[in-house]
């Protein structure tokens, strides 16, 4: 069977692949044909998305929550933080798809289908490349491909020995479970979000665990258990985190299930692969785009997919080039998850010292990478110098 060629293909409609396709057409780019390969469409709220950010998003008219003061419960330390310019938002994933529903219908020159992906691969030319799915083979000048690779394992972007073994690296997961709950009586304050609540038990050496809570109103509120660690739970230790952090930390004992969320997310300087090969491009989480130290992704993968888009409109490739600021801020991320993956210093108590010494502001300016080096400076004064100063070595010996 002949193969369907198109400008480009988008391999993948999760954040990264929805992300992309809006970039390409905003930067101007609607005279190129684009598909948009999924596997199936999503009309479920199966996650939700929370940034801080300065200013009004791509998607702002979508943003479900957003407030102005984020709290925060550490080591002996308690504290509400008026974070302006900046706002925490809250986007739900069904509000997303939705929405790209429904702009996708109106981009004519979008084309979507449904099927599994077999196989992407650059063609022997090296001049184009080729997807392959359940019913059809499409060609294009370039692919974008979220999906995981074969070179990872089926369990969720957990990393395998060949990957590994190409530098040691750390390698961590934050893993999550949460409950949208509501409750009889008024509970949540409706005006401030917790960001981190370290006031639960942390019963192991590598395993950091906390809890934050998006309030949707005084009665409703997303709260979600939250582990650093090598390895996920056993669902039920989630469920008992979640119930336990309820009655002896907001003394609840009656509330209502509406929905649950669950995810792990790679914490790991590992080296990922910005191509698969000369014509296929990762995109998302499997190109590296999320933050090795926080596990931040989606404001990441905004910015990457319009510097995709404006190098295919001015270059006629998708080259993306990290400077000296990128390996900088790798650099950085290295050492705070050496301090945690080789049990350094206690997680909490880390986090404790960022925030209890440092306006949240300058937190978030350093952790969007956009800090300057005399603030970049305070940061690090405000750790533990001999724990980060003994990680550093050992990040640079490695």
């Amino acid at each position: 069977m002949p193969s369907v060629h198109f400008d480009y293909i988008i391999a993948g409609a999760g954040a990264s692949g929805l992300n992309l396709a809006y970039a390409l057409n905003q930067a101007g780019l609607t005279d190129k044909r684009i598909l948009l390969i999924e596997r199936a469409r999503k009309a479920v709220n199966d996650r939700t998305w929370c940034f801080w950010e300065a200013g009004d998003n791509p998607f702002e008219s979508i943003v479900y929550r957003k407030w102005d003061r984020l709290a925060f419960h550490g080591d002996h330390f308690d504290q509400v933080f008026t974070i302006a310019p900046y706002q925490y938002k809250l986007l739900r994933g069904i509000d997303f798809y939705q929405y790209m529903d429904r702009w996708l219908a109106q981009q004519p020159n979008i084309e979507r289908v449904q099927a599994d992906v077999l196989d992407i691969k650059t063609a022997a030319d090296g001049d184009s490349a080729t997807v392959t799915t359940t019913d059809q083979t499409y060609s294009s000048a370039w692919v974008f491909s979220s999906i995981q690779p074969a070179a990872l394992s089926a369990e969720p972007l957990a990393f395998s020995p060949q990957l590994s073994a190409r530098r040691p690296q750390h390698f961590l997961l934050q893993h999550f479970k949460g409950w949208m709950i509501e409750t009889e009586h008024d509970t949540f304050d409706p005006d401030v979000a917790t960001l981190m609540d370290f006031r639960v038990p942390q019963p192991l050496p590598r395993d950091m665990r906390f809890v934050y809570v998006m309030p949707f109103g005084p009665r409703r509120a997303l709260v979600e258990y939250t582990v650093f660690s090598p390895a996920v739970l056993p669902n039920e230790e989630y469920r008992t985190g979640l119930r336990d952090y309820l009655r002896d930390v907001l003394h609840l004992d009656e509330y209502a299930i509406q929905e649950e969320e669950s995810g792990v997310i790679p914490m790991t300087d590992a080296p990922f692969d910005a191509f698969s090969s000369p014509r296929v491009m990762n995109i998302g989480t499997v190109g590296g785009r999320t933050k090795p130290s926080t596990g931040y992704t989606f404001l990441r993968i905004q910015a990457h997919s319009r510097q995709i888009a404006q190098l295919l409109k001015t270059k006629g490739n998708p080259y993306v080039q990290d400077g000296f600021a990128h390996k900088r801020f790798r650099f950085f991320d290295s050492i705070l998850l050496n301090v945690l993956d080789q049990n350094r210093r206690i997680g909490k108590t880390v986090f404790t010292e960022l925030y209890q010494r440092n306006p949240a502001q300058r937190l978030f300016k350093f952790l969007d990478e956009q800090s300057s080096l005399g603030e970049e400076l305070q940061v690090m004064l405000s750790t533990h110098l001999p724990t980060f100063a003994r990680a550093a070595l050992n990040v640079m010996r490695r």
